[in-house]
């Protein structure tokens, strides 16, 4: 199980934190995932494996990390003008990211990490986003359904047809975002 130390914001953590994303998606663009290792990624960042194992405490936990930062979502949700063409346009984008060949590769990487903080973290940016369009919603005096209605019926079948079916389409897409507004709003 992987043991982090305290990890303080700036300075030298940052620094290596930085330089071992760096090495492992360069070595990822190089190479394959099979062949790639602790004592690769040290050499390739300047640091000690025992760096490494001290921070993520394997390579699944650095994977699975790197993985995080790869999903953290760049920037707000796009404003359609509408709730709902906000979301919709949100949630094709998700299903198109999630399910190419990085994001297939990225999802791999936090569901295989021994922890759930990856995953917490991935669930949250997605909370996030579907806020934000919330909270545009709001201030223009729309309606919008509860962000965990959204999770639990836009989201969730989306990262599940993802992992397990087919990937769902626009118009499967622009479907559910539909249901979940003809729906009572939850409270």
């Amino acid at each position: 199980m992987a043991m982090k130390e305290n990890v303080r914001p700036g300075g030298r953590s940052a620094r290596v934190q930085a330089s071992v994303h760096a090495a492992v998606r360069e070595l990822l663009a190089e190479m394959s995932r099979a062949d790639i290792t602790v004592p690769l990624i040290a050499a390739r960042a300047g640091v000690t494996p025992s760096t490494i194992y001290r921070r993520w405490g394997d390579l699944q936990e650095l994977l699975a990390d790197v993985a995080v930062e790869r999903l953290r979502p760049d920037t707000g949700p796009a404003d359609t003008g509408r709730a709902v063409g906000d979301l919709e346009a949100w949630a094709e984008q998700y299903a198109e990211e999630m399910s190419s060949g990085p994001g297939r590769e990225y999802i791999r990487d936090v569901l295989a990490a021994q922890t759930a903080d990856n995953a917490n973290k991935c669930c949250n940016f997605i909370r996030q986003q579907i806020g934000m369009i919330a909270e545009r919603a709001k201030a223009k005096g729309e309606t919008f359904p509860d962000v965990e209605t959204v999770m639990d019926r836009v989201a969730a079948p989306i990262m599940y047809r993802i992992l397990f079916g087919e990937v769902p389409s626009a118009a499967r897409v622009r479907e559910l975002v539909g249901d979940v507004f003809a729906s009572p709003p939850t409270v």
